[in-house]
């Protein structure tokens, strides 16, 4: 809310009472310096804890995946070597000749 019209719009409506004695001295003047001083709404604060948050629950995720693989056992390797597959497949383009013949 802009505070300016907000200002406008307490002063208009305490225009219309008729002031009371057991209000203290001042206390518009506190009200409105405490009206100004209050800082707008700072989104990096709603970004900070949802990134928190979503930090927190990404850790408790990992702690719990790293549980599952250490406990659970692991399947027999019935497979062959991966290693010599991906190395086989990288240098599968350096074994091709520079100038093919058509």
């Amino acid at each position: 809310m802009n505070l300016t019209e907000l200002e406008k719009k307490l002063i208009a409506a305490a225009r219309l009472k008729v002031p009371d004695e057991r209000v203290p001295y001042a206390f518009e003047k506190r009200i409105m310096a405490q009206l100004a001083a209050r800082a707008g709404a700072d989104y990096w604060v709603f970004w900070a804890r949802g990134l928190w948050r979503a930090a927190a629950s990404c850790v408790a995720l990992a702690v719990l995946l790293g549980a599952v693989s250490v406990f659970l056992p692991a399947p027999p390797d019935t497979s062959k070597d991966l290693s010599q597959d991906f190395e086989n497949t990288l240098l599968a383009s350096a074994d091709l000749p520079e100038n093919p013949t058509p």
